[in-house]
Parts: C-alpha cells; structure tokens; sequence
C-alpha cells in the first residue's frame, strides 16, 4: 500500500506520463496497421461526413473531405517552425479555441505536450510509404491526458480549409489540431462559441484563474494595477498561457469593432508581457524607466489596437532600436500588438490566467503541494446517503453535499482551489450541452473533524457560482482545518466532479465519508458515544504575564476523555483570539472537558490556568466567560485572566 506521499508521487508521474487513448484507439497500432497494409487512415470514430461537422444541421452548403496532399504539393505540419501567426480563425465562433492556440504556440513545452513526437508525425518526402494519413494530438480532460487519433481529412470548400488555417498554405498544424478537438467534443459546431480558459487547461493541465478587470478597479487604482502587472507578468515569465477579452453586453455587440480598433466579445491571446525600457543608450541604462507593456494576438490575424503604442505609433520612438528589436516590433496588419498595462486595463474587461502548478520538487520556483480528488452528486432519498443538496440557499440539503477537509499548517499559507464538472459540450447532440452552474465554500472546523458537518460553521469564503466548467477561488487561510463543500447551484442534480487543492505544504486533503463513529466489534466492550460536544475557545484575557518582558506566548488544550486538541502558538500577547474549535464524541457523559492555556517556552512550557466544563446536555447557556482556575482547585478566579468558551452538546451525534 502506498502511503499519501507515495500517492502525491504517483500522481505527479501519471500527471505526466500517463496518457490514456481516446476511445481506445492505439495510435502506433493503427499507424502501424495502415503501413503494412499500404492504405490511409479512415477513422471510423469521427468520418468525412456532415455528422462531423453539424448537430444542428449543415449551414455552409457541400463540403468536400479533402488530405493535405490533395491541397498543395508539399505539406508540412510545420513551416519555419511554430508560431501564434500560424492561426488565421475560419467560419466558426471558436475564437475562443484559436487564441489559446496561439498561446499555446509560444510555449515550446507545452506544445510538444499536445503534439507528441511532432517530428516522427511529420511528413517525410524521402519516405513517402511510411506516410499513413493518421496524426494524434494530447490534451488534459477531467485529471488525465488523452489522446487523440484522427486521419488528415479537412473539410474544405472551393478547395480552401472551412476552419482554422495557417497564413502558409501548406502548413497544417493548427488545422488537424482543431480537428482532433473537435472530435473530442463530437463534432465541429460544438466548438462555436466557448471559454478560453477550457481550451487553456486542456492545453496544460494547469489551472485557469478568470478576473473581472471591471470589478476589480485596475483602471483607477494604480496599486491594484501595479500589483495585477506583477501576477500577470510572473504568470507569463514561469510558463502559464493568457487570454483577454471585452465583455460584450448585448448580441448585437458580439464582435462589434471599436474606434479604437479592438473587437467586443472576443478572445485575444497575450503572447508577450514585459517592462520596457525607455530612452537611448546609456542615459537608458542609468535613468532606468521602464514601461509595463502587453501585447496581444487577434486571432483574425488583422484590426488591431489603434491607439498608444500601436505598431506605427510616434511613441515607439521613445525606445531605442536594439529594445525594439528584442519586442519584436512590427509594423504589419498581422494581427498582434502592444498596449501599455494602464490602456489594457481601461479597454478590457476580463482576463485570464492559466497557471503551470509547479509541483517538481526540483524547481528553483515556489513548489506546490496538490491533492487530487474525484467525486460525484448523487441524489438518493435517505438525507445521510443523498450528496446532491444544491447550494447554500437549500438550508436543509445544503450540508447532504460531499465534504472534503484539508489542513493549513502555516501560520498562514495562500491556498488555490479548483472544483471542475464534466465537460457537457460534447453531449450538444443530445441536447444535453449545458454545464450546471457549480461553486464551492470553504468554512473552517474543529481541528479535530474527521466526520462530516451536520451543522454549518465559520463560513470562510465561497467561489463564484457559474455554469462554467471550472469554478476556481484563490484565498488566504490561516491554521487550521477546513471544509470544502462543491455543490451545484440547484439541489437533487447528479454529476462527476474534480476537486484541485493547491497548498504550500501538505493539506492531507480527504473526503468526510462517515457521519458519526462507526460501530464496530470492540463498541460492546469499549462502549459507544452517547454525546457530541463542540468546543470553541474564543479569547482570553487578563492573563498574566510570564517571559521577562512582561508578555507571553500562549497556547490552549482542549481535552476529554484522553483526547486532546491543542491550539497553534500567539506571540506576544495577554489577550490572545485562539478562535479553535474542538469535537468530542463522548462515551462518558460525567467526565469532563478541560480547557488549559499553556506559555510556550524553549525549555518548558508554564501553566497559566485553566476551567472545567461539564458540557452536558442541561447546559442551554451556550456562551461562556470563565474566571482561570489553578490545577487541583475547586476554587474558581484563583488565577488571573478570563476565557471565553462556547459550548454546544447534543445527544444526537448527527446534530453537530
């Protein structure tokens, strides 16, 4: 059996390494097959008919099926190597899938991902009979990498691509990797109209963090915006891929062209991000003034921004020829341009981060820790059993949704968390295309908890709920245990999920599956719990001082029945916010709890006092201020300070 750390290695490896074939189909076998029998592929799974390209019925008139080799005389996958103005977008709304292309397309490693062994795949004019008109491609689907065959028939139209289509006519790269795509998703139109962040995961295996430029203000506060151009700029310099866009607002808006050149409700690439150095020369180098820039592809490979800083603009020369030159600036109608950060963020409304989850022990970079967890909304009758209770709206099914608890061990650690449903746009043949809208809430528990919530908690914070695949919240957490809850928005929906939790050290993240202590053959002998208490210390105050500079670090125990919970260290204080929570199940309903406070110490730690609680069901006080008391007395406020206790016990061991 491995244990978690050999699991997290595991994981990582088949992150990695591990490539399931889509549908079954073994791409070396049928390659294989297709060469001794001296034939081209024909895939079977997605043919050269209008059920490839339509659910709704075909709406471009006859289109004929044709390989590269019928298009042009000397195909390539790749001419003069690989690069965003390779994709020109053809009759499909899949802006969305191109401009992550083009990102896709600056980043060599990735790219090698999704095109495998590319140099093997390509055409071979010395070789013409290894030549078997069958390509595969890889991408990340709900935890694994897949892949994808298909042969190298295009849909065409007067003998021209229909779809995504290179400036080179005989480069086809960006054409067969729409097409295998589109296979995975059922047919071509399924790709009209979609979200640049599906595309940026399923290209990377990465993490897409979406930002409402609008909500956030970037544009009139220049700290936020400041700090926006460090996440984005390290984001880009560590290998992640980004999108823009300008929110349309109405259908008529959908890719309306502004006077300033930028089109509405539509996905552009951000290809580089970089802090540009102004002047020339030495004076340059000295001065040091650097300008925040981005640039950005239109995947239409024309109408670009107009304004500061475009291609012809004056401004340019305010850098020198050699800084120029570095950028890469060109003036052409290709598409791509710059922008300064405070201009992007006065034009665009939401942008899109894909972060590489670094979890190689062996990078210079922040290391990540992820847990990795696979689970479903199952509507069932029985309310312990049912785990599809809606969002927190549903007051009584709420807390029926699965619960998975995790652990921050820093004293505070930044934690990313990604919750993703399985992907329905391939199910828009069956009229069953829409994803359901899906969130999350984090709300922070006993230290203790290893049985799930029947009461809701210390409410943290909630992802946003949307029907989009992927839902993620970025949030920082102090010590302690929480719970995630994923639920869908509407109770009694059934479905699979994927839950990502992205810690800095290991959140031993698990799923809360039992209700109460299970009963077992040693319960007869040992006795079984006949009580729940909950115990949260909230503060103390008025302790007494203990190190020689008349403070203290102070500490609280919470134990019963030869439990025990203990509190993380406050520093320097006589007033500490322990806010820590602790459950019992209580076999022994007379024994009581004891709250302790400790001074932590290098040597050994000094007892600062305690109270004793009887936390029985008769108790209808829930709230408690208690006077210290010394070990072994009866008497209670013969020690200094006070604490604040909050006591709740329930001979249902369901009710807490």
């Amino acid at each position: 059996m491995l244990d978690e750390k050999g699991r997290r290695t595991l994981y990582r490896l088949t992150m990695f390494s591990s490539v399931t074939p889509f549908e079954g189909q073994q791409y070396a076998a049928l390659r294989k097959q297709c060469q001794q029998n001296g034939s081209l592929f024909e895939d079977p799974l997605f043919p050269a008919e209008d059920r490839s390209l339509f659910f709704q019925g075909n709406r471009i008139g006859k289109v004929t099926w044709k390989r590269p080799k019928e298009l042009c005389a000397d195909p390539h996958l790749f001419v003069n190597g690989i690069s965003a103005h390779d994709l020109q977008q053809g009759q499909l709304g899949n802006c969305w899938f191109v401009a992550a292309c083009s990102s896709l397309a600056s980043r060599e490693a990735l790219w090698h991902k999704v095109i495998p062994d590319w140099k093997d795949q390509e055409w071979d004019k010395d070789k013409p009979e290894t030549y078997a008109g069958i390509f595969h491609f890889r991408f990340w689907r709900f935890g694994e990498w897949v892949d994808v065959v298909i042969d190298d028939r295009l849909p065409t139209t007067n003998g021209h691509l229909i779809y995504c289509h290179s400036n080179d006519s005989n480069e086809f790269w960006s054409a067969l990797v729409e097409k295998a795509y589109a296979k995975i998703y059922g047919c071509y139109e399924a790709l009209d109209g979609g979200n640049t962040a599906d595309a940026l995961v399923d290209f990377t295996g990465g993490v897409s963090e979406p930002l409402d430029l609008l909500e956030g203000r970037y544009n009139q506060d220049e700290e936020a915006r400041n700090q926006l151009f460090e996440r984005v700029f390290k984001v880009h310099n560590r290998g992640g891929l980004i999108s823009c866009s300008i929110r349309a607002t109405s259908q008529a808006d959908m890719e309306a062209r502004l006077d300033c050149g930028l089109v509405k409700g539509h996905a552009y690439a951000v290809t580089d991000v970089h802090k540009v150095r102004l002047g020339h020369g030495l004076l340059a180098f000295f001065k040091s003034e650097k300008l925040t820039m981005i640039r950005m592809r239109n995947p239409w490979g024309e109408k670009e921004w107009n304004g500061p800083w475009s291609d012809s603009s004056e401004e340019w020369q305010r850098v020198s020829k050699s800084e120029r030159e570095k950028l890469g600036v060109t003036v052409r109608d290709d598409g791509e341009f710059w922008m300064t950060f405070e201009d992007f963020t006065k034009h665009f409304t939401d942008l899109i981060l894909c972060r590489l989850i670094n979890t190689s022990y062996l990078s210079i970079h922040k290391t990540w820790e992820e847990d990795v967890k696979f689970g479903s909304w199952v509507r069932h009758d029985d309310p312990l059993r049912n785990r599809s209770g809606g969002c927190i709206n549903n007051k009584a099914t709420y807390l029926q949704n699965p619960q998975y608890v995790f652990d921050v061990k820093k004293p505070e650690d930044e934690v990313l968390i990604c919750l993703q449903q399985k992907d329905k746009r391939s199910r828009l043949k069956e009229g069953k295309g829409e994803n359901f809208a899906m969130g999350f809430d984090i709300q922070r528990v006993e230290l203790n908890r290893i049985y799930r919530m029947h009461k809701p908690q210390q409410k943290m914070c909630s992802s946003v709920y949307i029907n989009s695949r992927s839902v993620f919240l970025r949030k920082d957490l102090k010590e302690g245990r929480y719970v995630i809850i994923p639920t869908t928005f509407d109770p009694g929906l059934q479905g699979d999920f994927l839950l990502r939790v992205f810690t800095d050290v290991p959140s031993e993240c698990k799923e809360l599956t039992l209700d109460e202590p299970p009963q077992t053959c040693w319960t007869g002998l040992c006795g079984y719990p006949q009580l729940v208490t909950q115990v949260h210390v909230m503060k103390a105050v008025g302790l007494e001082a203990q190190d020689s500079d008349r403070s203290s670090d102070p500490y609280v125990i919470i134990s019963c029945e030869g439990e025990k919970v203990r509190s993380p260290v406050h520093k320097d204080t006589l007033s500490p916010e322990f806010d820590v929570k602790a459950i019992f199940y209580r076999k022994k309903p007379k024994e009581r709890i004891h709250v302790q406070i400790y001074n932590k110490n290098v040597l050994s730690d000094s007892f600062m006092g305690q109270v004793i609680l009887t936390a029985d069901v008769s108790d209808l006080q829930k709230d408690h201020t208690l006077h210290l008391q010394s070990k072994g007395s009866r008497q209670t406020g013969d020690l200094p300070g006070m604490i604040g206790v909050s006591i709740i016990t329930s001979n249902v061991l369901t009710n807490i």
